[in-house]
C-alpha cells in the first residue's frame, strides 16, 4: 500500500484517522501497464490555496457576520472625521446689532466689528474671526486632513502587505486618528488646528483600505460584494450621525464634537485588538500556516471541516506563493507589466474624478441656501439607497458596467444642475448626481479588490483611494473659492466625471472571479478568461 505524505509539523505523527481526508483531497493515478500487472504511482495533486479557501469559508456563517461587523464599523468613525468640518468649519450666519450702519446686505468686511455679531453655533471661523480670511485659509484645515492622507498613503501603502498585516494596521491607524481627533479640541489658532487635521488625515489612511481588504479576504468570491457593501453602509451611517451629534451639540463649542467623536473610536480600538482576527489569506502568503488553520477554524461556518483538520496545501505550492514577497520587489515587478499599468491608470484617473465630485459636493453644502443640519442629513441619508443599489450592482450587473454608468449619469447631472434654474428641479438633480458620485466611490472599491493579487491589494487599494483623495483635497479650496457661484463648482464636478467614464471601458470584468495571491497567478487568471 502506498505511503501518502504527511504535511505540519515535523515532531507530529498523522494518525489512521486522516487516512479519510487524504483519500478524499489527495488523489492516487494509476495507469495500467499491458506488458505487467504492476502499477505506476503518480504523485498527488494538492489543493490550490485558493481552493481551499473556498471550502473553508466559501458559505457565510455568523462567525463571518461578526467579524465583517467588526471591522466595517472602522469606516463609521472614518466618515465622522472625514465629514466633521461641514460643521466645525462652517460660515455661521451673522446679524447687525447697529442698524444705522448695517443692514443685510452689508459687507461684514467692511463693517465695525461692533456693528454686527455671529448667530448660531460656534465654529473655528467665528471664534477665531476668520469670516474675512480668504479661501485659501478658511479651507487649509480641510485640506490638510485630505493632504494628509494623501501623503500618508504613499508612505503608508505597503505596511499591510508586509509583516505587520491588516488587523494590526488598522488597529494603529483607528488608533492614532483618536488619539489626534482629541487633541485637536485643544487646538490654539487656524495654524495648530491645521497641523493636528493634517496628522488625523495621514493616521486615518489604513482604515479605507485595510478594512475592505480584510473583509473580502476573510470570505469567498460569492459574498465578497456583500461585505464590501456593509464597509460602505457603515461609512453612510457614520456620515448620517454627525448632523444628530452636531446638533445636540449646537449650543457648545465646535471642539465638544472632536471630543464626542474621539472618545467612541478609542473604545473602537480595544475592539479591535481583542475581538478582530487577522486575514487568513495574508497569514498564508507569510508562511504563518498554524496562525491561518487557527483563523480558518474560528470562521469556518462548519466547524469539522475536513479541510482544517491537517494541512491540506502542498509545502512546495506554499513556497511558491510565499517566495518573494517583499512588497517593494512586488510593486516593483507590478509597474514592469503592461496589464498591471494599464489598470492603475485606468482606475487613478477616475478615482480622482469620482473624489473630487463625492467630497466636493458634500462639503459644498454649507454654501447653498438650506438648513445645514437638514441639507446634510439628506445628502448623508441618501447614501443609504446608494449602498443598496450598489449591492443589488454587484450581485447582478458587471462591474465595468456599473462603473462607466454611474459616471455618465453623475457628470450629465452636475452639468444639467447649473443651467437648470433654481428650485426643486435643480436639488434634485444634485442629488442625483451625487447619489450616482457616492455610488460610483463604493463601486470602484470593490472593484479594485478583485483586479490585483493578494501580494500588492493593499498597496492597489491604498494607490486608488489615495487618487480618491487627492481629489477631495482640491474640494474645500474650490468650494470656498466658488461661495458665491456654488453652481460653477458643480459644473466642474460634472464634466470631469464624465470625463472619467470613457477610461474605465479599458478594464476588464471581475465578477465571479477568484481571487488571485501572486502576479503570476493573476495573469493566469486572466489569460484563461480571454
Amino acid at each position: 500500500m502506498l505511503e501518502l505524505p504527511r504535511f505540519g509539523s515535523a515532531k507530529k505523527e498523522t494518525n489512521r484517522q486522516d487516512d479519510e481526508t487524504y483519500k478524499q483531497y489527495y488523489k492516487l493515478n494509476r495507469e495500467d501497464s499491458a506488458d505487467t500487472e504492476r502499477t505506476k504511482e503518480v504523485e498527488p495533486t494538492f489543493p490550490s490555496l485558493d481552493k481551499m479557501m473556498e471550502q473553508s469559508i466559501g458559505t457565510f456563517g455568523l462567525a463571518q457576520l461578526v467579524q465583517a461587523v467588526l471591522v466595517a464599523f472602522s469606516s463609521f468613525f472614518d466618515s465622522q472625521q472625514t465629514f466633521i468640518s461641514i460643521f466645525t468649519d462652517a460660515h455661521p450666519k451673522w446679524h447687525c446689532t447697529n442698524d444705522s450702519i448695517c443692514n443685510s446686505d452689508s459687507n461684514i468686511c467692511q463693517l465695525p466689528k461692533s456693528a454686527w455679531a455671529w448667530d448660531g453655533p460656534s465654529t473655528m471661523v467665528s471664534e477665531w474671526d476668520l469670516g474675512c480670511a480668504g479661501s485659501f485659509i478658511t479651507g487649509l484645515p480641510a485640506s490638510a486632513y485630505f493632504m494628509g492622507s494623501l501623503l500618508g498613503g504613499f508612505f503608508l501603502a505597503t505596511i499591510a502587505d508586509s509583516s505587520i498585516g491588516r488587523k494590526k494596521f488598522l488597529f494603529l491607524s483607528c488608533l492614532a486618528m483618536a488619539v489626534t481627533t482629541a487633541l485637536t479640541a485643544f487646538s490654539t489658532n487656524i495654524w495648530v488646528y491645521s497641523v493636528l487635521r493634517f496628522i488625523s488625515g495621514v493616521g486615518r489612511v489604513p482604515i479605507g483600505t485595510c478594512n475592505i481588504v480584510l473583509l473580502t479576504e476573510k470570505v469567498g468570491k460569492e459574498w465578497r460584494g456583500r461585505v464590501g457593501v456593509m464597509e460602505e453602509l457603515l461609512f453612510t451611517l457614520g456620515f448620517l450621525s454627525l448632523p444628530g451629534v452636531a446638533y445636540i451639540n449646537r449650543g457648545s463649542s465646535w471642539r465638544s464634537l472632536y471630543l464626542w467623536t474621539s472618545i467612541p473610536t478609542l473604545i473602537y480600538c480595544l475592539i479591535i485588538q481583542f475581538f478582530v482576527s487577522e486575514s487568513p489569506r495574508w497569514l498564508f502568503t507569510e508562511g504563518r500556516y498554524e496562525e491561518a488553520i487557527k483563523v480558518l477554524k474560528t470562521i469556518s461556518p462548519s466547524m469539522d471541516n475536513p479541510m482544517l483538520s491537517l494541512y491540506p496545501l502542498d509545502n512546495r505550492v506554499l513556497t511558491r506563493k510565499t517566495s518573494n514577497t517583499n512588497p517593494s520587489s512586488m510593486i516593483r515587478k507590478l509597474f514592469k507589466k503592461k496589464w498591471a499599468l494599464q489598470r492603475i491608470v485606468a482606475l487613478l484617473i477616475p478615482g480622482f474624478c469620482i473624489g473630487l465630485g463625492y467630497f466636493g459636493m458634500a462639503l459644498g453644502l454649507g454654501n447653498l441656501d438650506m438648513n445645514l443640519y437638514l441639507s446634510v442629513t439628506y445628502n448623508a441619508a441618501l447614501e443609504i439607497p446608494s449602498s443598496f443599489l450598489t449591492f443589488l450592482m454587484i450581485e447582478k450587473w458587471s462591474r465595468k458596467g456599473s462603473l462607466f454608468t454611474l459616471c455618465f449619469l453623475s457628470g450629465i447631472s452636475g452639468i444639467m444642475t447649473t443651467v437648470a434654474g433654481n428650485g426643486a428641479i435643480q436639488m434634485g438633480l444634485e442629488l442625483v448626481s451625487f447619489f450616482c458620485a457616492c455610488t460610483a466611490y463604493n463601486v470602484i472599491l470593490i472593484y479594485t479588490v478583485e483586479l490585483f493579487p493578494t501580494c500588492v491589494r493593499n498597496f492597489a487599494m491604498t494607490a486608488v483611494r489615495q487618487t480618491l483623495i487627492f481629489g477631495a483635497m482640491f474640494g474645500p479650496v474650490l468650494v470656498a473659492s466658488w461661495r458665491n457661484n456654488e453652481l460653477l463648482s458643480y459644473r466642474v464636478f460634472g464634466a470631469l466625471l464624465l470625463f472619467s467614464g470613457f477610461f474605465i471601458v479599458r478594464l476588464p470584468e471581475t465578477k465571479g472571479m477568484s481571487l488571485a495571491d501572486t502576479l503570476d497567478e493573476q495573469e493566469h487568471n486572466d489569460n484563461m478568461v480571454v
